[in-house]
């Protein structure tokens, strides 16, 4: 017996019957993966085996420092492999290693593309060698996995790969005939655990079956009661975690011993560890079961995994007498099992941006929401979207009473799912109680029963404030924003913009479109790979969070959120004329136009210039330029442009007149294609007039 919690992966990899280019185990050679010439070189060991990168001993680690915002506390190493053709979704299995501190990320690299699409990344270090499983989507162009690592400073660390394995399929499957078991691990248990069985290993049980996929000379996993010492053990086979949405048929072959004794389940479980179930085995007839010992019961199960999650296969027994479970044959289909199936319902349908319509919100009669728009100006607020587009305002002067109740309702969301709701919300005067805004779920087959599942407990001072709740219904149900006002003098305005409804937990999706993005970048965890431009400039950006120091000019808080970071010049020690610049990392070039993305803001009497440039192996071509105050509020630009060769972005603001000139940037987004048409142009003014 092979208990899977003792099985270490320092061993090569089986061959499995069919290998796709792009595999390699580093027994002499690299395969054709190559490094980064720009970058440290991976080194391929002595002895062969595994390819490495370690940090080089330096006495001084301040010779690694080029910016005094943001050391860093890594080198990187880039290993590229050869082009790849795989036309049919694959599975990319990667056994590595990360000793002391580092990471390791495996990106994509499509042809003509600037950026590489992230598949997976870890920080874990270990004491021995981790088996990691990534799909491969079908694509139909070529494309090169990039794996970059980084190693952290100092003697010790390393990061290190013993084989690359693409296989056809779904990381999902397995028949467990390899030794890597296809990534699916144990959970550890003192008395019951999987095994791996079958390939003439004897078994406790001489009734457990031979294997499903190759009969007496095949493996399979199963799992023994023969130890359980107390009520209800568990034992836990749980499958790598999914790095793409799927939604499918999962397959398996199972059989028991024992009806009676033991509970078999399957379980989905994401990030944070909740668990659903999907299936529970039937407590089949004893003599029945008897009559058929010896062979396999097929099973198909539909799974919906839109966000990442682990397939965990559960055996709970109540005594030594529960019998052996058995498990083989695990597979995946992009089709339903069941025609009947419902499709992954597609929650953008409740997403709202209120730049032409309400979408699909309703409100109730007598509400008093409206889709008003503000012109850029110096003394209110405008939208989140761009600054001059359209959000709702629910206002006691925008109705005949002092008073009221405003409703706006969201489309049916489908029941017994997940789901996380972002907003924005502004309020402003005299009506900052949690009556000003609140959210409510409302049950589709009873109306009048709602329940309050998120209240505002922020006070906005007239900020765009980010809100989110995470929300399961066991029905159909409509989401429902409530703003209480009971008379006049307790009441200012509350705005409502940028509705966006996600499924699973807002824990699981905090961030993943931010800064981990290439090309994306909020600042709320740094800088994202942008410096100061030392040799230029005669000051830093800084980044900051609330308010700047100087009245009057700057915002009150970032774009993000409202209450996070953003980059800005401080007028304050710079004299009229001097500059500040921020440049990007390196960005590959492409044949494809490019679009720039970012929020600005412009406000103070002494406002100067912000423009930016692509920096071409140091010739500069402007992009992008705008002098004097613009608005109170983050304005949003987008700037199409196309580049050949490697360039850099660099922003760059110039102090004004006086110390009122405070300039700031936030959410720059970098992609590839043509920048959309902006529904809505800034056009400067100086009324505060609502349209």
């Amino acid at each position: 017996m092979l208990p899977v919690y003792l099985l270490t992966f320092a061993v090569t990899i089986q061959a499995q019957s069919q290998l796709l280019p792009g595999s390699c185990n580093f027994e002499s050679n690299t395969c054709g993966y190559t490094s980064d010439p720009d970058l440290m070189s991976w080194m391929l060991h002595k002895d062969g085996r595994f390819i490495t990168l370690e940090a080089p001993m330096r006495e001084n680690q301040e010779d690694y420092i080029t910016s005094d915002a943001e050391p860093p506390t890594k080198i990187t190493g880039v290993l590229l492999s050869p082009p790849l053709e795989h036309g049919e979704w694959s599975c990319l299995r990667l056994v590595y290693q990360i000793t002391g501190s580092g990471s390791l990320e495996v990106l994509q690299r499509s042809e003509g593309k600037s950026f590489d699409r992230p598949l997976w990344s870890s920080q874990t270090p270990s004491d021995s060698w981790i088996v990691s499983s990534i799909d491969l989507q079908d694509n139909t162009e070529p494309y090169r996995v990039v794996i970059e690592g980084k190693p952290g400073l100092g003697v010790g660390n390393s990061v290190a790969i013993f084989e690359i394995h693409i296989s056809p399929g779904y990381c999902l499957e397995c028949d467990f005939e390899e030794s890597h078991l296809c990534g699916y691990s144990n959970q550890w248990n003192a008395n019951v655990n999987w095994y791996v069985g079958g390939g003439g290993v004897h078994l406790l049980h001489n009734d457990m079956p031979a294997d499903h996929t190759y009969n007496r000379t095949g493996h399979y996993m199963y799992v023994d009661s023969v130890y359980a010492k107390t009520f209800k053990e568990v034992a836990k086979l749980v499958s790598p975690m999914t790095t793409v949405p799927m939604s499918g048929c999962l397959s398996f072959q199972y059989q028991r011993s024992e009806e009676g004794g033991n509970l078999f389940s399957i379980f989905t479980r994401d990030r944070l560890g909740q668990y659903r179930e999907l299936w529970r085995a039937g407590s089949e007839n004893q003599s029945d079961w008897r009559e058929i010992l010896g062979e396999w019961i097929p099973v198909q199960v539909d799974l919906k995994a839109p966000y990442p999650v682990q397939v965990v296969f559960e055996v709970a027994f109540n005594s030594p007498r529960g019998g052996c479970v058995a498990l083989d044959d695990i597979s995946f289909s992009s089709e339903f099992c069941s025609t009947e199936t419902e499709p992954t319902f597609d929650p953008s349908i409740a997403n709202c941006d209120f730049e032409s319509n309400l979408c699909r919100y309703v409100q109730m009669t007598g509400s008093l929401w409206r889709r008003v728009s503000v012109k850029p100006n110096i003394f209110r607020n405008g939208d989140h979207t761009t600054g001059a587009g359209s959000f709702l305002l629910a206002y006691s002067r925008l109705g005949s009473h002092s008073g009221y109740v405003s409703r706006l309702l969201s489309p049916t969301l489908p029941g017994n799912m997940i789901y996380c709701l972002r907003f924005y919300f502004s309020l402003r005067g005299f009506n900052q109680t949690d009556r000003a805004l609140s959210v409510y779920l409302q049950q589709q087959q009873e109306s009048s029963s709602q329940e309050k599942i998120w209240t505002q407990g922020e006070k906005s001072r007239g900020l765009w404030i980010a809100g989110d709740v995470t929300f399961q219904t066991s029905q159909p149900a409509k989401v429902v924003f409530v703003s209480t006002c009971r008379s006049f003098w307790d009441c200012g305005s509350v705005a409502l913009d940028d509705i966006t409804v996600t499924l699973g937990d807002c824990e699981l999706t905090t961030g993943l479109l931010t800064s981990a993005v290439p090309g994306h970048c909020d600042f709320e965890t740094g800088l994202c790979g942008y410096t100061q431009d030392k040799k230029s400039d005669n000051a830093n950006w800084e980044r900051r969070r609330g308010p700047t120091p100087t009245s009057y000019t700057g915002p009150r808080g970032d774009h993000t959120t409202g209450l996070g970071y953003y980059m800005y010049l401080e007028a304050s020690p710079l004299l009229p004329g001097q500059n500040i610049r921020l440049l990007s990392r390196p960005i590959r070039g492409s044949r494809e136009p490019q679009c720039l993305q970012f929020f600005y803001h412009m406000y103070g009497s002494g406002i100067g210039q912000l423009s930016v440039h692509i920096n071409k192996d140091g010739e500069e071509v402007l992009l992008w330029q705008l002098k004097g105050e613009q608005s109170v509020a983050w304005l949003k630009a987008r700037v199409e442009y196309q580049s050949d060769s490697q360039h850099q972005i660099v922003f760059e603001a110039i102090r004004g007149s006086s110390v009122r000139s405070d300039i700031a940037i936030d959410d720059i987004v970098v992609e590839g294609g043509p920048c959309p048409e902006m529904a809505i142009r800034a056009t400067v003014g100086t009324s505060n007039e609502i349209e």
